[in-house]
């Protein structure tokens, strides 16, 4: 029994010699660049010396306050007109109020189908 596990593991061994190939070594490859030495040193000054676009926070400053274009007193105006107008976000606004139309139908045509339909019966056709 000792001899099958040992022919077993030694052609399990060979097998993985076999399956398992190394990549060879090209050495290493030159650098290739559109820019000359001269012009990714500028780059790079430049680069050092601006802010870090990744550093923590970096996003989170506070914006520089903008030249004005509006007179503040038109601003301040629309914005008073803003707050005392309706609320765009409540319930029903815009809905408004139900005009009355006149309509081709007599009222008390309206008022006798409307009492028939209360009381069960028949409406004609």
């Amino acid at each position: 029994m000792n001899t099958t596990k040992i022919v077993a593991a030694a052609a399990v061994s060979l097998l993985a010699a076999f399956g398992a190939q190394a990549e060879t070594y090209q050495g290493v490859e030159a650098p290739v660049s559109a820019n000359a030495r001269v012009d990714v040193r500028a780059q790079a000054v430049i680069a050092s010396h601006s802010d870090n676009p990744y550093a923590e926070a970096a996003s989170s400053r506070v914006a520089s306050a903008p030249s004005g274009l509006v007179d503040r007193g038109a601003v301040r105006g629309s914005a008073v007109a803003a707050a005392h107008s309706a609320n765009p976000y409540a319930e029903g606004y815009g809905q408004g109020v139900a005009t009355v139309s006149r309509g081709a139908v007599d009222r008390a045509t309206v008022r006798a189908q409307a009492f028939a339909a209360a009381h069960g019966q028949q409406l004609p056709l």
